[in-house]
């Protein structure tokens, strides 16, 4: 048997790309991290693998904690992390979610090609910058009341489409149709509330970013035709979560799962992976309260996503409807959601948390919850790499349900923290040489944020997407590339 050794971890290897931490001690279940050696040699510098072992201490989690190829430290539970926790004895952890819940990505096609957009960039990328809001702090498309929450809260996409900010494809290509069963608006604090009413349709700081890409290859020509994706075409990608009120929402109940479930807390090997068990009156409190959120990041994403529609009819001068903008899809990255799946050997079926950090769900073709447009070739996954590097588009693998609960990764993932990326990088010069080199044009709210997400600070996505298509998690689609971006 391969062995892996990191830094005194000793990773046994199940097969080619699954590696293992034996369960020992108090672990419940063992640990996977799926990765290249190469990769292995990245995920290995920082608190990645112990994060993912000590995720395996979380009671009900079934099967295997797994790290995802892009995986890295996070708050507690890693960032490219997979729990599955049994849905009656179990728990639901706001640590193993995270404090931006429903980050997630969304693609929009058009019909353009890179050759219509060319001599536009600057006026493309200025008109984004000055229309879609960004940074720190409020400031959203929508600037409204608590009741306009609470209204966007329950009924998610749907709100958006009453109000003018949607078509109702939109909603047809979104996770769930754009609205979570569940969702508890009266189950999300008046602080939350207050700090999402003026921050409704924003990007957002951090690597959070709405980039104009073309589609530079098609690697599946049947799935890129369902899909609708060409060679050369313009598409739009959008990466942002639920903001302030997310934040809010995790953070109240960490600190509510202090008080009220102090006794599990004691028994877990780090406090930032807080959960409730489930069942418990908090465990629903918090799930009504987490749908809730996610429904506010569904809408935030889709109101960005129509004003990006209102930018290019300006700049392009005709209705956006000719230019055939329609949504692809919209991934989630942060979420916990009630899910069944097979994972006894007799193939009995269990209702489980699925808690994916930094993960994207990935069910392949047939599977029910697949919208109708993607079910006879499985769901669109969107993996965003680094602002030099391009992106991806996969299809839920064959593979996902057996090895990762339906989940694949969710980007490059990060090499570098922040502050160790804003002593290597200057921002300026970051602009520059995306400009100069590769023709891409960047604009954001400081120099420090665009050092903060340079290429050098991430993973090589290429690696990341080669290891999970061999897998059978993610099966590759497409590659685009970068024409412009803005971030916060």
């Amino acid at each position: 048997m391969n062995t892996y050794d990191a830094n005194g971890l000793e990773l046994e290897q199940v097969r080619e790309y699954v590696w293992e931490v034996p369960r020992t001690g108090d672990m419940r279940v063992p640990a996977r991290i799926l990765a290249s050696e190469t990769l292995l040699d990245e995920i290995s510098q920082d608190k990645t693998l112990e994060q993912i072992q000590n995720t395996t201490h979380l009671p009900g989690i079934t099967n295997y904690a797994i790290c995802m190829p892009d995986g890295h430290q996070g708050y507690g539970f890693p960032v490219g992390g997979v729990g599955a926790m049994d849905a009656e004895d179990g728990c639901i952890s706001p640590g193993a979610v995270g404090y931006d819940i429903n980050c997630g990505v969304r693609m929009m096609k058009t019909n353009l090609e890179y050759d219509d957009v060319r001599g536009h960039e600057e006026d493309l990328v200025d008109s984004l910058f000055a229309n879609i809001p960004s940074g720190l702090g409020g400031g959203g498309i929508v600037e409204s009341d608590i009741q306009t929450v609470e209204e966007i809260l329950a009924r998610g996409v749907e709100w958006a489409l009453e109000n003018g900010h949607a078509v109702e494809s939109d909603l047809r290509h979104c996770e769930d149709e754009g609205v979570r069963a569940g969702a508890d608006p009266s189950m999300v604090s008046q602080k939350a509330k207050d700090r999402g009413k003026n921050q409704i349709g924003s990007l957002g700081s951090g690597n959070h970013f709405l980039e104009v890409q073309r589609v530079t290859d098609v690697f599946d020509d049947e799935v890129g035709e369902a899909f609708g994706l060409s060679e050369d075409q313009i598409v739009v990608l959008i990466h942002c979560g639920s903001r302030g009120l997310g934040h809010q929402t995790c953070n109240d109940y960490l600190r509510k799962i202090e008080k009220r479930h102090r006794g599990l807390l004691d028994r877990l090997p780090d406090k930032e992976l807080a959960a409730a068990p489930a069942g418990s009156q908090l465990a629903e409190e918090y799930y009504g309260a987490m749908n809730a959120a996610i429904n506010f990041a569904w809408v935030n994403r889709q109101l960005i996503m129509h004003r990006t529609r209102r930018v290019f009819e300006r700049v392009f001068d005709r209705p956006w409807e000719e230019m055939e903008m329609e949504l692809l899809y919209d991934v989630a990255h942060n979420i916990a959601k009630k899910e069944t799946h097979v994972v006894d050997s007799d193939g009995t079926e269990r209702e489980l948390y699925v808690h994916r950090k930094g993960a994207t769900r990935a069910f392949p073709a047939g599977h029910p919850d697949v919208p109708r447009a993607y079910r006879d070739v499985g769901q669109p996954v969107i993996i965003p790499g680094s602002m030099g590097a391009g992106s991806y588009v996969l299809r839920g693998g064959a593979a996902s349900m057996e090895l990762t609960f339906g989940s694949t990764a969710h980007g490059a993932g990060r090499l570098m923290s922040r502050t160790q990326a804003k002593q290597e990088y200057w921002g300026g010069d970051v602009q520059e040489q995306l400009l100069d080199r590769h023709q891409i044009y960047v604009k954001a709210q400081s120099g420090a944020t665009v050092a903060e997400e340079a290429p050098g600070v991430y993973k090589d996505v290429d690696e990341v997407v080669r290891v999970s298509d061999e897998l059978g998690i993610g099966d590759t689609v497409a590659r685009t590339y970068p024409v412009c971006n803005i971030k916060g």
